[in-house]
């Protein structure tokens, strides 16, 4: 009430202090005091004394008087009378009541008149908010205080909920590895890392500006010599490229150094056909380029890295297997006959569905800022192209442009370009489960998805350098917006949904591929044939073309004609039928059947499967051209032209960009020993304490489900070679959805 009491009060004296003086202010003092006194009897003295001092300080001849003198103010019954809910006329009738007596009255008159009116509202407001409050129950009351006390310490009350939820989850980490720490590792690790980001964050939003202020001496003396600086860092990198070079290669072969060589001939072909050549800033590309080198090295040679990056990829796969239950309750327990439809599209529409709601939950903007600033900080970048590329690692190429849409009006035509590179570079997340349930390896996907990212905006600043100056900075203070979603679940709706027209836009391309594919083959043959060469067809051409790229990559010589197909299929018709194939020849190659039949190759090595997938890593296509046109222009459309003449070379600059992942791939991968399924569970799973788990032995033990037969305990059939004891190990180590798991342990 006493809050209440002086807002009125303030407001009264507010309006009126700018048109009268302190005795007009005194008036509304003394009425005001008369509504809100219920002991106060004699009103008229009240309002007489009002109407007095309102008679000696405003014109009496302005207004006549109508005769409502109700409460014996005869100068001016009716400003004291709109002052009270009871008495108070309508209000076209209280205005039709002032008829002037000498022409137009004067403006501070009006001006009085006006607030007034002002006032009669805000009184008849408050005069039925009072009556309310008069007629609610005790329950409702003690309702109001326990809402205004919640609404007053939100934020106390806010930071109690959730220190208390910490505290029981820290309890519940505690525990959990007091019973088994190796068992509760993986969720030990994750909470450190949640709890360092959530410190860090709250470190560097109250010390940052001092950090910043203490190392200016540093950044100072950077620049003041950064000019001799710079030599001496880029001869130091490039001699300890070379000396580990030679030392690596004198251990691992020859191939890696022609992946380096790979490396380098598609940095000087962009260099050479770059659209400004003496405008390129080779920080921006070293550095793209030296973190490609850093994760590569970080993933593939050291253990702890590799060995994160392969627990990643099992789990990856797990995770994607539940979108099996969906997928057999609404086709049936014989889902798998119609492997494609039925068993890789849920994928999408599961993957699609989690990540709106991590998109709900703001995690995944989090974690892209978290990386566009990291690029932004080392390659020197712009914020808008770091961000995107960063999103590209997560979404497609049609979705992380929406994360910068309010500034893609006020992007330079690089910038532009960058954005539709780092599209063309890498792939979404919701087609990776489709790909890894192929059986093309999970640990190689996520790691080239990460390490496209840097390449593509090395090869895009490269291709285009920036010439035009940067309108959007972080002065702008870009935000990533949470999405339309309500709450989590109609979030989980919103994904699903969206998925729909992917899988459809998935699944009739691939049909119109494939037939249009056999058309040209058909074609081809036919016109091979009147030159005796019935063999001519559209891989034969693109194992051609683009034998010597994939060879320069670091492929075997003799797989450079498969890896150029692959190639071919990913340019002219799109990923889904490249990684198709390429799963056909792993499939084979874990079969052990003959690598040659008739002079012709059935399968690669494991190192050309490899540097194949890395290769593959991208939408760089002709289908996927129109649809980055189409979504970027109809988020610009004023930038419509700029898109369409900088879309073709984004394209060769996405397949570049996955080409130089390639080489980072074959220069860092070991040569690995050629071990069929069988040899390989049997050394891991029956000649060891315990099972080795790693994606070989988890894509093998799948491959060995596929044999099985089972009927029942009684009568199981296992094809390929293998032994109810490779099934009892791989079903300890692997979870099967189509099969019974604990009737081969029982065997056993």
């Amino acid at each position: 009430m006493r809050f209440y009491t002086i807002d009125c009060f303030w407001n009264i004296t507010r309006c009126c202090w700018s048109f009268l003086d302190t005795y007009i202010y005194t008036v509304y003092i003394y009425i005001y005091i008369y509504k809100r006194s219920t002991l106060l009897k004699n009103k008229s003295n009240w309002v007489q004394k009002a109407c007095t001092v309102l008679a000696a300080h405003v014109p009496n001849q302005v207004y006549s008087n109508p005769g409502a003198t109700s409460f014996k103010c005869k100068q001016f019954p009716e400003w004291a009378k709109c002052l009270f809910k009871n008495d108070e006329p309508a209000h076209n009738e209280f205005a039709n009541s002032k008829v002037l007596s000498n022409g137009s009255p004067k403006k501070e008159d009006v001006v009085v008149i006006h607030q007034l009116d002002i006032y009669e509202n805000n009184l008849s407001k408050w005069s039925s908010d009072e009556e309310n409050l008069e007629k609610k129950s005790w329950i409702e009351r003690k309702y109001d205080n326990v809402c205004s006390f919640c609404q007053k310490h939100r934020r106390l009350i806010k930071h109690i909920i959730y220190g208390i939820l910490l505290a029981g989850f820290l309890a519940m980490v505690i525990a959990a590895c007091v019973l088994n720490f190796r068992r509760a590792l993986a969720l030990f690790v994750l909470t450190l890392l949640g709890i360092f980001f959530v410190f860090w964050d709250l470190f560097m939003d109250r010390y940052e500006g001092k950090i910043v202020k203490l190392f200016s001496p540093i950044g100072t003396f950077t620049k003041k010599h950064w000019f001799w600086m710079k030599w001496v860092i880029w001869i130091s990198l490039v001699a300890g490229v070379i000396c580990w070079l030679i030392f690596d290669t004198a251990k691992m072969g020859a191939n890696q150094l022609i992946s380096f060589g790979g490396l380098v001939m598609y940095v000087l072909l962009m260099f050479i056909f770059s659209k400004h050549p003496t405008k390129v800033r080779w920080r921006q590309v070293f550095w793209g380029i030296g973190l490609q080198f850093l994760l590569g090295l970080l993933i593939l040679r050291t253990k702890p890295g590799f060995d994160a990056f392969d627990w990643l990829g099992i789990q990856v796969q797990t995770f994607l297997e539940y979108s099996n239950t969906g997928a057999m309750f609404v086709f049936g327990e014989k889902y798998l006959d119609h492997f494609f439809a039925f068993k890789v599209l849920p994928i999408v529409i599961f993957f699609s569905t989690i990540m709106s709601m991590l998109y709900y939950m703001g995690f995944m903007q989090w974690l892209i800022k978290k990386v566009g600033w990291f690029m932004q900080k080392t390659m020197g970048t712009s914020p808008t192209e770091s961000l995107v590329a960063a999103g590209n690692i997560f979404v497609g190429q049609t979705e992380s442009p929406l994360l910068i849409r309010p500034y893609l009006e006020l992007l330079t035509r690089s910038e532009i370009h960058a954005i539709m590179t780092a599209g063309f570079a890498t792939i979404a997340g919701s087609v990776l489960g489709a790909y890894i349930s192929f059986g093309v390896s999970s640990s190689h996907l996520l790691t080239a998805s990460v390490m496209s990212a840097p390449a593509a905006l090395a090869v895009s600043k490269l291709f285009w350098p920036e010439t035009e100056p940067i309108k959007v900075n972080m002065k702008h203070g870009m935000k990533l917006e949470k999405g339309e979603a309500r709450n989590i679940l109609e979030a989980a709706s919103q994904g699903a949904s969206a998925s729909i027209p992917l899988v459809a836009n998935i699944a009739v391309n691939l049909m119109a591929f494939l037939s249009l594919l056999a058309f040209f083959n058909a074609a081809l043959s036919w016109l091979g044939n009147m030159f005796d060469y019935p063999q001519l067809s559209f891989e034969v051409i693109c194992s051609y073309v683009f034998m010597p790229f994939s060879f320069m990559m670091g492929v075997d010589w003799e797989d450079s004609f498969i890896v150029g197909k692959l190639i071919g299929y990913k340019t002219f018709f799109n990923e889904f039928v490249a990684y198709e194939y390429l799963a056909g020849l792993i499939n084979k190659r874990k079969e052990s059947g003959p690598m040659y039949i008739e002079g012709i190759k059935q399968y690669m090595s494991i190192r050309s499967e490899t540097i194949a997938t890395y290769a593959l890593c991208g939408f760089a296509n002709f289908g996927s051209l129109g649809i980055t046109i189409g979504g970027l222009s109809s988020m610009a459309p004023s930038r419509k032209g700029d898109i369409a003449s900088g879309a073709i070379r984004a394209m060769i600059a996405g397949t570049v960009a996955c080409f130089m992942t390639a080489c980072i791939a074959g220069l860092l991968t070991q040569p690995v020993e050629q071990f069929t399924c069988r040899e390989l569970l049997e050394s891991s799973l029956l000649n060891t304490s315990s099972p080795v788990n790693s994606t070989e032995v988890v894509d093998c033990c799948v491959g060995l489900f596929k044999w099985v037969v089972a009927d029942g305990p009684s009568n199981v059939t296992i094809g390929g070679n293998h032994s109810m004891s490779l099934l009892s190990g791989c079903c300890q180590l692997v979870h099967s959805p189509s099969l019974n798991c604990s009737w081969f342990v029982l065997l056993q």
